[in-house]
């Protein structure tokens, strides 16, 4: 068994061990109970032998564990890929013994809800993060068991804001956004909401008076777990993140952030083509007081030409996009490091190209073409979901010029539908769903059309 199952089978051994003592049974009884051979069950304790799937199952059921060693035994199914693998433990908290400095405890959730507690070395602790198994917990990429005990420490503490554990945090909102551009939402979202109820719950145990770089950070990261919803196409989801991220800017005083979250509502409605609420958060965005960055005006301005690229405003999309460039133009140093992620990275080139839909949208689809093809070149095929989607929006654009090239749509079509599937991306989808619709209409018998057909709706 690999590194992953030796850690499984011990915890799944001290698991059953706790579950049957609780229960009151002696290894014999549970065996007649289970039906399952009787050393085996007690090599299964000592964390030496994991039992096949159908038996674990009847003694879950014998246990009435709630499914818990069945989830357990799911971590390294012999018969299943290691794709396809859960990759995470069931937990709900980690603690530190401070009487015994080498013993941790994982607290665990069965599916009806119960607690079971587990105790573990500071070495199996190790282990189990090496391993990957406790990324619900600990931040993604803590390896180290020094590491992953201070963690857990300031976990129990009562005024938790230990400014080097959320510099943790804050290099792993970095790494997430960088991630995002080739995973894409599918592959950030359980972690990223994992990591926000940790500092959730830092927050709750830290003095109310200590607790504004912790609402910043948690602001941020409910600000990205919105953006991987709205990226899955779950707007409700979207804004409610959105809401707790705009919630907890208001409360530590970040204006900025306030006014960043405006803008991303105004995205939001942008999905669902809602052109009126598009125009009217960008504008508002530029109202906030202490919002006086020209990045983010910037951000707000080509956020409003989207709207008004949407509402059928020609003269105002080409605007207001002309006022967004001539602030970024006018302003190249302004940058500020507690500013929201995407502010770091925002440019004339990431204007360039987040106005190629509304020229689409105006009926200049020739200079779409253009941006497009040349952001397409510009990206390395390693960012899949950004290329994915550049990808899908090209197929769509070139079919809207004057000489359309539906071949070439369809072949950019079945290129972007790979990182959709991938992905999980669906604004990628939703590009190919109006690539499908437009194909049939227009060019209902083009060789290659069925093929993208299936494709697309292979993806939901």
């Amino acid at each position: 068994m690999d590194a992953d199952g030796d850690a499984v089978r011990h915890v799944f051994g001290v698991v059953l061990n706790h579950l049957r003592t609780e229960a009151g049974m002696s290894l014999r009884a549970l065996a007649a109970k289970a039906r399952y051979d009787y050393t085996r069950l007690s090599r299964a304790e000592r964390g030496e032998h994991l039992p096949a799937a159908e038996w674990v199952k009847d003694i879950d059921t014998a246990l009435h564990a709630g499914g818990l060693l069945t989830l357990l035994r799911s971590l390294v199914p012999a018969d299943v890929s290691p794709a396809k693998r859960r990759t995470t433990l069931p937990l709900a908290g980690l603690h530190v013994d401070d009487c015994q400095s080498d013993i941790v405890t994982l607290e665990m959730r069965t599916p009806d809800g119960r607690a079971v507690r587990v105790k573990l070395s500071r070495r199996q602790l190790g282990e189990l993060v090496a391993s990957g198994l406790l990324r619900t917990v600990l931040p993604a990429g803590v390896a180290d068991p020094d590491q992953a005990e201070r963690t857990a420490k300031v976990l129990a503490e009562e005024n938790p804001v230990d400014p080097q554990v959320l510099g943790y945090f804050e290099r792993l909102l970095n790494e997430h956004f960088v991630a995002d551009k080739m995973l894409g939402p599918r592959q950030l979202l359980g972690t990223t909401l994992a990591q926000v109820r940790v500092l959730d719950r830092l927050r709750r145990t830290a003095s109310p008076d200590t607790t504004e770089p912790l609402l910043r950070l948690l602001a941020q990261y409910a600000e990205f777990a919105g953006w991987l919803h709205q990226d899955l196409g779950d707007t409700v989801a979207a804004r409610y993140w959105s809401d707790r991220a705009s919630q907890w800017a208001q409360a530590a005083g970040d204006y900025a952030m306030v006014a960043y979250l405006m803008i991303r509502k105004s995205n939001i409605a942008l999905l669902d083509n809602d052109a009126r609420e598009v125009i009217e958060l960008a504008a508002a965005a530029r109202k906030v007081p202490g919002a006086s960055s020209p990045r983010l005006h910037a951000l707000a301005a080509q956020q409003e030409a989207r709207g008004w690229a949407l509402y059928g405003d020609a003269t105002r999309f080409q605007r207001e996009i002309e006022d967004a460039g001539t602030l970024l133009r006018e302003h190249p140093a302004d940058y500020d490091a507690a500013a929201p992620i995407y502010l770091h990275q925002y440019s004339l080139d990431v204007l360039e190209e987040q106005s190629a839909g509304g020229y689409r949208a105006c009926g200049q689809a020739a200079a779409a073409v253009r941006i497009l093809e040349g952001k397409i070149k510009a990206t390395g095929e390693h960012l899949r979901r950004d290329q994915g989607h550049l990808l899908a929006k090209l197929a769509n654009t070139v079919l809207a010029t004057k000489e359309p090239e539906p071949d070439r749509a369809i072949a950019l079509g079945m290129r972007s539908a790979s990182a959709a599937q991938f992905t999980g991306s669906a604004r990628i989808g939703k590009e190919l769903r109006t690539l499908d619709t437009l194909l049939a209409v227009r060019f209902p018998t083009l060789p290659g059309r069925r093929e993208l057909h299936e494709a697309v709706v292979a993806l939901g």
